[in-house]
């Protein structure tokens, strides 16, 4: 399986107030079916992972694919609130898993 990067963003490190780049991914496209109507739609999931290069080398990357894919995995329980004005529990968040067989490791 792989994921195609879609996009990059800025974002600030809340502790150290320092900016970094993360790339945005995306999974193929599925079709599931909605709970509220039965009606089928078609989504991807989509998650973000830190990026050590600088802006240019990483916008240079936006539709490359990587090996791996978007899964959904269990996190620390938070509120969000709905445009609706409702607020729900999450307890899962995607999460990029790269293909162990084709994965470097550094270590440093």
């Amino acid at each position: 399986m792989c994921v195609k990067i879609v996009g990059i963003l800025r974002k600030t490190n809340l502790k150290t107030n320092t900016p970094y780049t993360v790339l945005v991914i995306q999974g193929n496209a599925v079709v599931l079916q909605s709970k509220a109507t039965s009606r089928s739609y078609v989504s991807a999931r989509k998650t973000t992972i830190a990026c050590a290069l600088d802006d240019d080398l990483a916008k240079s990357l936006i539709g490359q694919t990587l090996p791996g894919s978007i899964e959904k995995v269990a996190c620390t329980p938070f509120e969000v609130k709905l445009p609706t004005g409702k607020k729900v529990k999450i307890s899962e968040k995607f999460q990029y898993l790269p293909d162990p067989e084709k994965a470097e490791t550094v270590i440093g």
